[in-house]
């Protein structure tokens, strides 16, 4: 649960390459040849958008907030229309993961108009920002093509509040929701402990729980594949946004649970994609920062286990802060590189390398600065959010060019 600076409390690049691991790894940065042209997303008349997720059918979902800026609105971009996924009664929703599938579901977070009974900021606050963005129940969404309108997915007996992260294209959808436990490891204002879930739609939409690594009490799940591979995080409820919770960065399948590594601190490991071969991506903490200030991109594969990529080298000031949130098919892995202060922050990509190219170098006459880059898809497209020299952000779609 953790994914973008501001999300980086959360549970809020691209990438290594089929050669990845190995000999790959070791190299030096090979540089991304490519070129991208680079356009703005539309907006749903507010001042702040961004694309979080990419399919190969070139759908990008993300957010978009209204023209009062008090709120934001979970968005679809897709054959150059924008559609606006409305919410479940509340003032924000937001797509926050790569949801990835081609079977039209879309997966996210939305407020409901039920006020939060026990004052939980609970995991999504970190992902609305304000003003609206604590004082109602969330409930993981799902959206379907030919549906109409999202709905709410059901939480663990007794839990009020859910996440939802990522859908396969079988009916899977992946998250986290709380139980009816006032478990003692909470952080204030949490009270309640969740656990990793999967939903199967229906009707009726059931759901699951996954495995902890022993002795944890809470997790989430981040995103899945086609093959039922399902990563995401493991650890103590702590305050329902990384940290502590994110102990242990773990991958489910075949019904259990393995622990995938770190780099060296056990807080803020979290997994954030999985491609269809069972490559994982994400960012770790820094033995250092508790708090998160500082985290470090990663790449895990079954043969070659966990391996750091690398922030932009030569930046003034220096960089030292990276996160990886997308992966394809041929490992190319897109994410961010930051300075310390998170002033000077960059989408990046890493391509059969432990060093990224700064997409700022490939994006033609675009004039925005690419601020992230959260999600690729398989034909090589990017999205993420650009800032303008105004402090204007938008979401944007770079699509590769000879």
């Amino acid at each position: 649960m953790t994914t973008q600076k501001q999300i980086s409390y959360m549970f809020v690049t691209v990438l290594i390459a089929a050669g990845c691991c190995g000999a790959a790894l070791a190299q030096t940065q090979t540089k991304a040849r490519v070129q991208y042209q680079v356009s703005n997303l539309g907006t749903l008349g507010g001042t702040s958008s961004g694309g979080n997720s990419i399919n190969d059918q070139s759908w990008v979902a993300g957010y978009s907030r209204l023209p009062d800026n008090q709120s934001r609105h979970a968005t679809l971009w897709r054959n150059g229309s924008l559609l606006d996924l409305g919410t479940l009664g509340g003032p924000n929703s937001s797509v926050t993961w790569n949801v990835k599938n081609t079977a039209g579901i879309i997966a996210g977070i939305s407020q409901t108009a039920t006020p939060e009974p026990l004052g939980e900021a609970w995991s999504s606050a970190a992902f609305y920002g304000g003003p609206n963005n604590v004082g109602f129940i969330n409930l993981g969404f799902v959206w379907q093509q030919g549906q109409g309108q999202m709905r709410g997915l059901p939480t663990f007996l007794g839990g009020d509040n859910g996440f939802a992260t990522g859908a396969n294209n079988l009916g899977q959808v992946v998250g986290w929701a709380e139980n009816d436990v006032h478990d003692p490891t909470c952080v204030s204002p949490q009270v309640l402990q969740f656990r990793p879930a999967v939903w199967q739609l229906g009707p009726p939409d059931q759901i699951h729980d996954l495995p902890l690594i022993p002795g944890d009490t809470s997790g989430a799940a981040t995103a899945i594949n086609d093959n039922g591979q399902i990563v995401g995080i493991s650890g103590i409820c702590d305050q329902a946004v990384g940290r502590h919770t994110a102990k242990h960065a773990v991958l489910w399948e075949n019904g259990g649970v393995t622990d995938i590594g770190n780099l060296g601190a056990n807080w803020w490991n979290t997994p954030t994609a999985i491609n269809q071969h069972g490559d994982v991506v994400g960012f770790a903490g820094d033995p250092a920062f508790v708090e998160g200030d500082i985290l470090h991109a990663f790449i895990w594969t079954k043969d070659n286990g966990i391996k750091a990529l690398k922030p932009l080298r030569g930046r003034v000031p220096q960089h030292v802060d990276s996160e990886a949130y997308g992966i394809n098919e041929r490992r190319q892995v897109v994410g961010v590189s930051c300075d310390a202060d998170g002033v000077d922050c960059r989408g990046v990509i890493w391509d059969h390398g432990v060093f990224p190219t700064d997409l700022n170098d490939l994006k033609g006459g675009y004039s925005a600065r690419l601020e992230s880059a959260k999600d690729i898809n398989n034909l090589g497209e990017i999205t993420g959010r650009a800032i303008d020299s105004t402090g204007v952000r938008t979401a944007y779609l770079a699509v590769p060019v000879q």
